[in-house]
């Protein structure tokens, strides 16, 4: 009898395992979702903590240094690096947005010069535009004859591009702003609210949040530095090539080189892109307007391909399907700043995970060198 029971007690026991397990898996996946639901959701609030928590990584180590060498106080310190962070981007803009609104106005009336003309362009567009009158006129004809009544067309009252623009431009420069303030404050106060946390955590545990922060402030730092400096450099290499080829506001399109570059793959792209309208639409010359184009594409393909991952080590170690999904992903979650801080939070994630032991499976999944390691494994 006793036996029985004891053997009833061992199969209840399994089974309370057994069904654990298979409830485990869909749970985290209702919490992950939940999770991105909120950031969507919520993203007014939690992209600048995202954005802050990103920042604080990067200078956390110079105010520290300044404050353990010179004995500068940590708020003079976080406030000048802030400071001159928001004159940087300030003077972005300013250098930017006006020359870019310029020639985005002239644009239209350029391009539409170019299709002006006995070319074959101007042909088919002349063509197409013909055949499809002509489609429309004997529909309705038809549509006349059947005695049916003419569809009306109706317009929706839309709000213009402009202000659009304007409600985006107001909500991110809020955002940013919002962002500085909450960095200001973790950089000056925020070392003793991760000291009080790890007051309550186990050694362990202690250990591995000390390692992350640790790490992620290194791989920040390094992928933000190599990055900078790289992109910088191009961009100044196509202002030099677009001022010597005589193309209007060369320092603008450097600036834009250099800013599109940080979001990769895509910012090649957009640059390259860019940069062939302008050419097209300002040179007459085949010649002229391939070369500020191709001269990107060749510098940018030589950066990209020897050095940077030189310089870099190996780079990231995150697969680059996984980078390309992240940029799409989190552009989609938070627009054009998600795209850029794609990369960098995809740091800060493969860093988290990487000192879990319980996330290793999924290290090795999004980890560029995760074949390496399950050889290694396997060979020791």
């Amino acid at each position: 009898m006793a036996k029985s029971e004891a053997n009833e007690e061992t199969s209840s026991k399994n089974s309370n395992e057994y069904s654990y397990e298979n409830l485990r898996t869909p749970i985290y996946g209702l919490f992950i979702l939940a999770i991105l639901y909120t950031f969507y959701l919520a993203h007014q609030i939690v992209l600048p903590i995202v954005l802050a928590i990103l920042v604080t990584l990067l200078f956390s180590p110079v105010v520290e240094k300044l404050y353990k060498r010179w004995r500068v106080p940590k708020s003079l310190s976080a406030l000048l690096l802030l400071l001159s962070l928001l004159a940087a981007m300030a003077g972005i803009v300013t250098a930017v947005s006006q020359p870019l609104l310029e020639w985005a106005a002239r644009a239209p009336q350029t391009l539409s010069q170019l299709l002006v003309g006995d070319s074959d362009i101007q042909r088919h567009i002349s063509t197409i535009t013909d055949t499809a009158a002509q489609i429309e006129e004997q529909l309705e004809e038809q549509m006349g004859d059947n005695g049916a009544e003419t569809p009306q067309t109706v317009v929706l009252q839309t709000d213009s591009w402009r202000n659009q623009l304007t409600s985006g431009l107001y909500q991110t420069a809020s955002g940013v702003l919002l962002a500085l303030a909450l960095t200001y404050f973790l950089l000056v106060s925020g070392d003793r609210m991760l000291l009080n946390l790890a007051d309550q955590m186990k050694r362990r545990k202690r250990r591995i949040m000390m390692q992350i922060i640790r790490s992620g402030q290194e791989q920040i730092a390094r992928y933000l530095g190599v990055i900078t400096l790289t992109n910088t450099s191009i961009g100044v290499a196509i202002g030099l090539i677009a001022w010597a080829m005589g193309m209007p506001s060369p320092v603008v399109w450097g600036l834009i080189v250099a800013l599109t570059r940080f979001i990769p793959y895509l910012g090649v792209f957009i640059a390259f892109a860019l940069l062939t309208v302008v050419s097209v639409t300002t040179f007459d010359e085949l010649w002229q307007m391939a070369v500020v184009p191709l001269s990107f594409m060749a510098i940018s393909s030589l950066v990209g391909f020897f050095l940077e991952p030189y310089i870099h080590g190996m780079r990231l170690a995150v697969n680059p399907v996984v980078i390309f999904i992240a940029i799409f992903f989190w552009g989609w979650l938070w627009g054009p700043i998600g795209v850029f801080i794609a990369v960098p939070l995809m740091t800060v994630i493969m860093v988290v995970i990487s000192h879990i032991p319980q996330m290793n499976g999924v290290y090795q999944v999004l980890s560029k060198d995760s074949v390496q390691v399950l050889r290694k494994k396997e060979q020791s």
